[in-house]
């Protein structure tokens, strides 16, 4: 009895942790993931707003000429993109916030 309890005591401790730590990498990972999109639309905005100067000479008043023009795409319910222009001829401020609880 006491030899068969050796053996299976850490076959259930093994079998019992592995589901916990599988949870934690996956939700790891997930966090990294949006973390990862929010920075690519933050990227394409930037890119957009730098290919609208080269092209017409000033940088857009708004996000909405991106949007219309340039084909950025910005998925309204997982982020707000804060845009704020500065002037015809400086880069404008542009951040992207997530609106659930993601970081």
């Amino acid at each position: 009895m006491r030899r068969l309890l050796r053996f299976l005591l850490p076959a259930v401790v093994v079998l019992a942790g592995l589901p916990l730590c599988l949870g934690w990498v996956s939700q790891a990972l997930g966090g990294r993931a949006s973390e990862e999109s929010l920075r690519l639309v933050e990227e394409n905005v930037r890119r957009a707003a730098v290919q609208c100067y080269a092209l017409e000479g000033a940088y857009p008043q708004d996000l909405s000429h991106l949007v219309e023009r340039y084909g950025v795409a910005v998925d309204e319910d997982r982020c707000r993109v804060d845009y704020i222009y500065i002037g015809s001829n400086l880069m404008p401020d542009i951040t992207v916030v997530p609106l659930t609880g993601e970081s």
